[in-house]
């Protein structure tokens, strides 16, 4: 929910144009057409730069989404073969495309990784939005999972295209975003949409997810959500979330940990002391900001990247 808290609830930001990535990557629509179940939007898509500073910067949001694209970044170093699709916060309202999309892609691609970046539809929230940020009883995201799993799919389908391996395909996303993680990894067999051409016969799971302060796992009853289905075939997953998250709570982490370990999935958690929320890659004092080393080793624990 890094973009409620930067931009939504109060703080001055500046408007600028329709989102675009840097120089050198091209956005590719998810859809040949119009999206399935279009919805009005308040507004035409703009991106936002709020004034509160992460890391010793401020970030950039993107609201008001109604043609998802993807944004391929290919690997910078040896190629390993693998790719993950990333799934920036945003309290299902907006985007934190640098904070938690492009910094994303500029730490993995450099490590041999493709990252695909996904411009997913927002606002899709089936609640009433509201300005304090909390987590509220929440069902299925469309039409974000839907542009997830189409995601999935293209990347799969593009495979031997972009060099990747098509069983090594995962997901990555903060907050909201983790909440989509999750999603895709446990309704990978629901059809949340007709399909439309040849890229919907391929899978949408991924082979292995990270999701970094999820919310939206919890209900306001303090149980785990029913829409989220873990089951053995939930690939892998990586989960991080620091005890003072004053968004969603350590409670999402540690709920998704039971369940996963239920179902007998093979799970990797970490919780630290502080950190709060929405903190992305960038460099603090705080502990947790070196996360992504954890990632790096995990991901030779479960044999996705080989040294």
């Amino acid at each position: 929910m890094a973009l409620c808290l930067l931009t939504l609830c109060g703080s001055a930001y500046a408007q600028t144009t329709v989102w675009q990535p840097a120089p050198g990557h091209t956005q590719i629509p998810l859809w040949p057409g119009v999206p399935p179940d279009p919805k009005p939007m308040p507004g035409p898509e703009h991106t936002d730069t709020g004034d509160k500073l992460i890391g010793g910067k401020t970030i950039s949001g993107v609201t008001n989404v109604s043609q998802p694209t993807m944004t391929v970044y290919a690997p910078t170093g040896t190629n390993t073969g693998a790719a993950v699709v990333v799934f920036p916060g945003g309290g299902f309202a907006g985007l934190a495309m640098d904070l938690e999309g492009t910094e994303v892609c500029d730490w993995l691609a450099p490590r041999g990784i493709t990252c695909v970046l996904l411009k997913y539809r927002v606002p899709s929230t089936p609640y009433e939005w509201k300005c304090d940020c909390r987590p509220h009883n929440f069902g299925l995201s469309m039409p974000s999972l839907q542009d997830a799993q189409r995601a999935l799919r293209l990347v799969r389908s593009r495979a031997a295209e972009w060099h990747i391996d098509p069983h090594k395909i995962g997901v990555l996303g903060f907050s909201a975003g983790g909440y989509l993680v999750a999603e895709t990894s446990t309704n990978f067999k629901r059809h949340t949409y007709a399909p439309i051409d040849a890229v919907d016969k391929e899978s949408s799971r991924p082979d292995f997810a990270v999701a970094i302060y999820p919310g939206h796992l919890v209900t306001d009853e303090g149980k785990f959500n029913p829409n989220i289905t873990v089951s053995r075939e939930t690939p892998p997953t990586f989960l991080l979330q620091a005890e003072d998250d004053y968004v969603d709570g350590v409670n999402q982490s540690l709920a998704y940990f039971a369940a996963l370990k239920k179902a007998d999935v093979p799970t990797e958690m970490h919780l630290y002391a502080r950190g709060g929320h929405a903190f992305g890659l960038r460099p603090t004092e705080l502990p947790i900001t070196h996360w992504p080393t954890l990632v790096d080793a995990w991901l030779r624990t479960i044999g996705i990247v080989k040294d």
